[in-house]
């Protein structure tokens, strides 16, 4: 098939979605939960945590870090390949094998620069503890095609299916068209198996499309989860407006940039997706913007009201947000001020949450343990 050609604007981009100032932080008192700093990074990308309670925490510039469960001792890791950080550009995503108890492999994604341009890159390496901790035998998995100029829109989040299938997602680098393109990997939602080769099985190889591709029409992807009950929710930024929430669905157009709920930076209206009911439709947007930077499926104990819901970190919106979720059905739930621009959001291992601000802005960096709050 060959690629669809479209009649876009040339615009100027920023680098998140546009956003209204953020809200003065809320009382302390008027949230479900208390806070407690963990500890201090230097823009902090993503977390996971190990079986005994160490993390593993990535910071943009390039650095992996072992850290102590109570925040107080990090130790570099070696081994990690370099990182073109520029803009956008990070040490992304880091998650642990499904098996990792057995086979102690740490999944990352990152920017690297290559021939034509820059790209996201999946790799895996064998986590090896003591005084020198470090990733051995690391390994590049997959590199999002085509290599474009710039450096946003990288996206580079990644999820273990169930069935242990690993899902990665590729922005469409701020260059439209590539959404909608069906060899290239940009703008899109991946399956691969976990030594990062292309799925069998994918619902779009038949048609022509990249055998990697599961789901299409996406611009930048920057949280993915699954449900207990097997749902994929995935949340991504939008332009001018137009964050969304999605439930993806194999083989589904969720049309950017034909469709979306926001505009041009610019101004220049895009088609709402009520337009375009052929297209799949998000299940929540924000307009203004949120510039969304993460999401998870809430499945712990310590929060039981919540549990199945998406949580959200919001950059310019400087908030956590929580997204009621019914089934196949989502609709906005509550909105916490956090006085920060959060990066990452993740469930610890005793059901808490944990969130990394990123360090722009006024925001310090510090990762944040939130529990229930005490009744007064």
């Amino acid at each position: 098939m060959r690629p669809i050609a479209l009649a876009l604007p040339l615009l100027a981009f920023s680098a998140c979605s546009q956003a209204a100032p953020a809200p003065a932080p809320a009382d302390g008192a008027a949230r479900p939960f208390a806070v407690t700093t963990v500890a201090d990074f230097d823009s902090p990308w993503a977390m996971a945590f190990l079986p005994d309670g160490r993390m593993l925490v990535t910071e943009k510039a390039g650095q992996m870090l072992l850290v102590s469960a109570d925040g107080k001792r990090r130790q570099s890791l070696g081994g990690i390949p370099p990182v073109d950080s520029a803009g956008q550009g990070a040490l992304m995503d880091v998650v642990l094998h499904p098996k990792f108890a057995d086979n102690h492999l740490v999944y990352f994604s990152y920017s690297a620069a290559g021939e034509g341009g820059k790209g996201v890159v999946l790799a895996r390496g064998t986590f090896v503890d003591g005084d020198a901790p470090r990733l051995d035998k690391v390994e590049t998995l997959f590199t999002g095609s085509p290599l474009v100029s710039g450096n946003g829109h990288y996206s580079g989040r990644i999820v273990f299916a169930p069935d242990g299938h690993l899902f990665f997602t590729n922005g469409e680098r701020q260059k439209f068209t590539p959404a909608q393109d069906p060899q290239a990997t940009l703008g899109k939602v991946l399956r691969l198996n976990d030594d990062g080769t292309p799925a069998a099985g994918n619902p779009l190889a038949a048609k022509g499309f990249n055998p990697a591709i599961w789901s299409y029409g996406h611009r930048n992807l920057l949280g993915i989860d699954f449900a207990p009950d097997g749902a994929l929710w995935e949340v991504e930024m939008g332009p001018k407006g137009g964050d969304e929430v999605n439930l993806i669905l194999p083989g589904h157009n969720y049309g950017y940039p034909l469709v979306s709920n926001g505009d041009h930076y610019d101004g220049t209206p895009i088609p709402r997706h009520a337009t375009r009911p052929d297209l799949e439709a998000p299940k929540v947007s924000w307009n203004p913007s949120i510039s969304p930077s993460s999401l998870i499926v809430y499945t712990g104990d310590l929060f039981p009201q919540w549990r199945g819901d998406v949580f959200i970190g919001a950059l310019s919106g400087k908030a956590l947000i929580r997204v009621d979720v019914d089934g196949t059905n989502a609709k906005k739930g509550d909105e916490w001020p956090m006085g920060a621009r959060i990066r990452s959001v993740r469930q610890g291992p005793e059901g808490a949450l944990y969130l990394l601000e990123d360090g722009a802005e006024e925001s310090e960096g510090r990762m944040l343990k939130l529990t229930p709050a005490q009744p007064r």
